[in-house]
């Protein structure tokens, strides 16, 4: 059969020879000379070209995608910092007054807050941290009845009746806050940590890490609490 008379390669019967035979332009380097692939812009480049343009573009996503998991590992580490500091400023507490002194201090330096408030719900009028506790029965709980039959944290701009009733004479200053439930077998109570800074407690963050801090802290009051008794 004659050239004339044979059936030219399709597009897909070429492709599937090349991808069947990577090596076929390293034996037959004499075509790259010549050979040409459109570019996006309109110009012509090489396949070499071409192809080290692909290999640059995957290699700046591996590295865009390493660059991300160093941070994310970078502020894993922090935050297990921090919580070990928490860890040893509550076991450090003697005393309400010690945990609540501790708990400022560490999380002004660790977690940059402005504001930390404490409501214990049990009466213990006779106490001198009374500030520190509120009776069940007390209309201000009502503003966070969500928080609490939910036990799930709440990070954004507290209203202003909640601001007050945690934060008091300073409650305008208080720009963002995270409002987190106390709820166990043996507490009930509020812990609020706020900030001047109105996106450091913004609405979209997460609540285990929050989460996981109350139950450092509520197990160390839990345990104050019974000495106390």
């Amino acid at each position: 059969m004659s050239d004339e008379q044979q059936t030219p390669l399709t597009d897909v019967q070429v492709k599937v020879y090349l991808q069947e035979h990577p090596e076929f332009f390293q034996n037959h380097l004499d075509l790259l000379e010549t050979m040409h692939i459109p570019h996006p812009s309109g110009n012509a480049i090489s396949l070499i070209s071409k192809q080290l343009e692909i290999f640059r573009a995957k290699h700046q996503e591996q590295e865009n995608q390493l660059t991300a998991l160093i941070d994310i590992a970078r502020e894993n580490d922090a935050s297990f910092n921090r919580m070990h500091e928490l860890t040893l400023a509550m076991l450090e507490a003697n005393s309400l007054e010690d945990a609540v002194a501790n708990l400022s201090e560490v999380l002004a330096e660790c977690f940059l807050t402005d504001f930390v408030a404490i409501k214990i719900i049990k009466e213990r009028p006779a106490s001198p941290i009374s500030n520190l506790f509120v009776s069940s029965d007390d209309d201000n709980l009502k503003h966070f009845s969500h928080e609490m039959a939910t036990s799930q944290p709440k990070c954004g701009r507290p209203t202003l009746a909640q601001a007050r009733f945690l934060f008091g004479d300073v409650a305008a200053e208080v720009r963002s806050c995270a409002i987190i439930p106390m709820v166990f077998t043996q507490l009930d109570g509020l812990l609020a940590i706020g900030s001047r800074d109105e996106t450091r407690f913004h609405y979209s963050m997460g609540s285990i890490f929050l989460t996981q801090m109350s139950e450092i802290i509520g197990t160390r009051l839990i345990s104050l609490l019974q000495q106390m008794d």
